[in-house]
């Protein structure tokens, strides 16, 4: 019988062999390119100390074609506390036959995946994988498949953040599409369906790995990822501090920090920020900055439907969704990208009770053969769906123009908005100016012996009477009229006012979102 002695040099044995994943060789591979392990990787992410490893004495229980058991199985799993909060982690490990997934390698996944279900707490994934292990056959392809139930199941009911910091291709990608957030590295991370060699065979389009699928792309041109970061360090700095704007689950709220920045401070420089020229733009980033807590923005899909602006700040030490036009490009006005981008976000928010501030310039939606083709209607109506759906708190400040459907869309009081402000530079209608006038008095400035003159005198008449926010308030369509400065604090107070909001949609199974 082998003594304690020798059962606990066993033990300490079978850990550092678990540590060492594929190997010093693969290890020192892994540098070379310029990418941390997995364990490494858990250290960046996770407070110090704080990682709990569960199963890494797990091995395949396939010897097909020559596999060998590894400890662990290619991924790294456990709990550990982000900032003191519990979250839940997988780490692949890219050192183990290149980190490819297979069953009992899923099967670890899964029970993380389980536990976070059950006590309610953030999912984090660190992807870099070559994909479904060949050897391991279609286990491996159900084990995405029960990873795929369990990233939908958590959908909307715990955080689930992913980062890719290597390969992601085939299947694999559809988990990382699933969550919430996905942050990608720029350079060594990347995602698609099917690689370079495929698309070249199939479609005789030569590219490589960075073009088809690599940070910058999903980043700029599909939208697929939310952020790029410049390394991996960058990348598990992003993913903390994307969770410490959200709670820990679906029933809980999100943690309010301690406010160091004062809740009536005035933005003077808002009074002026808005241009007389209604067809000149002004930067929305300087707006939002003004109002947030010491000017922090985390801007999500930062260069992905610039048109419109997404992401996380805070108001007196509340975490708030922004939305807001741009109007520096295309006008600030809806297209098919920007509408599927506001609206996923949309929807986050209101999963994780996150309030919502829209801040409005809008002239519409963009007119177009391309667009009408691309589905502008059903992809329009995703965002007001958002919007119409979303019970948590939605503060809404028309900074510029709301014409047309657009205004219905953003937040408008009449989709539930709580609390609907105007700037004095608001124009609230159901077109501009020069285009509605035309409309109207055709007839009589063409009859006109002077029709410049008659065009002119009655553009001022629209203007006086519609161009402005006064008719909107008049019938309670915006709650108040406030000087641009005036905004911070009055969206803090609306926020304090709010923060007991109940509201609720019908009961049903689900609605059926216009796809």
């Amino acid at each position: 019988m082998p003594t304690n002695e020798k059962r606990t040099a066993r033990l300490l044995d079978l850990r550092a062999e678990a540590m060492l994943g594929g190997g010093l060789n693969r290890i020192e591979q892994q540098h070379a390119r310029g990418k941390l392990t997995a364990r490494e990787r858990l250290e960046l992410l996770l407070d110090p100390g704080s990682f709990v490893e569960l199963d890494a004495f797990v091995m395949s229980r396939s010897t097909a074609f020559g596999l060998e058991g590894v400890l662990g199985d290619g991924v790294v799993t456990g709990h550990g506390t982000i900032d003191g909060r519990l979250v839940f982690v997988f780490s692949q490990d890219f050192t183990v036959y290149g980190g490819s997934l297979a069953e009992a390698y899923a099967e670890k996944i899964c029970k993380v995946m389980d536990l976070a279900l059950k006590v309610g707490a953030p999912i984090i994934g660190l992807n870099d994988s070559g994909g479904a292990r060949i050897q391991e056959g279609v286990v491996s392809l159900g084990g995405y498949a029960d990873i795929f139930l369990r990233n939908t199941l958590a959908s909307g009911v715990v955080p689930q953040l992913s980062v890719v910091m290597g390969p992601c291709a085939g299947g694999a990608v559809y988990s990382p599409a699933i969550t919430d957030v996905i942050v990608m590295v720029e350079g060594t991370s990347y995602m698609f369906v099917t690689g370079p060699n495929v698309v070249k065979a199939v479609t005789h389009e030569d590219t490589d790995a960075e073009r088809l699928g690599g940070a910058t792309t999903h980043t700029t041109i599909s939208g697929v990822a939310h952020l790029a970061a410049r390394d991996e360090a960058e990348a598990l700095d992003l993913a903390r501090r994307i969770l410490s704007f959200l709670p820990q689950n679906n029933l809980s709220t999100p943690p309010r920090q301690q406010a160091t920045d004062s809740r009536d401070r005035a933005a003077p420089a808002l009074d002026t920020i808005v241009p007389d020229d209604p067809a000149r733009p002004y930067a929305m980033h300087r707006v939002i900055e003004a109002i947030v807590d010491h000017g922090e923005f985390l801007e999500l899909q930062p260069g992905w439907a610039q048109n419109i602006l997404i992401g996380f700040a805070r108001l007196d030490g509340r975490s708030v969704g922004v939305v807001a036009q741009q109007p520096s490009v295309l006008a600030g006005a809806l297209d098919i990208d920007a509408s599927a981008k506001a609206a996923r976000f949309v929807r986050m928010c209101d999963c994780f009770n996150v309030p919502i501030v829209t801040f409005v310039d809008v002239p519409g939606f963009l007119p177009g053969v391309g667009q009408e083709h691309g589905g502008i209607i059903r992809h329009g109506a995703k965002l007001l769906y958002a919007y119409c759906e979303a019970t948590v708190p939605k503060l809404t400040v028309i900074t510029r123009k709301a014409y047309g459907g657009a205004y219905d869309v953003m937040s408008s009081k009449h989709v539930r908005g709580d609390m609907n402000l105007a700037w004095p530079t608001a124009e609230i209608a159901v077109m501009g100016v020069e285009g509605a006038v035309n409309i109207i008095f055709r007839d009589r400035i063409a009859a006109a012996d002077d029709p410049a003159a008659e065009r002119t005198r009655l553009v001022a008449e629209y203007e006086a009477q519609f161009a402005n926010p006064y008719a909107a308030a008049a019938r309670g369509y915006v709650d108040a009229v406030i000087l641009p400065s005036e905004t911070r604090p009055r969206l803090i107070a609306a926020l304090d006012m709010l923060a007991d909001k109940r509201d609720s949609n019908p009961p049903r199974k689900h609605g059926n979102i216009p796809l």
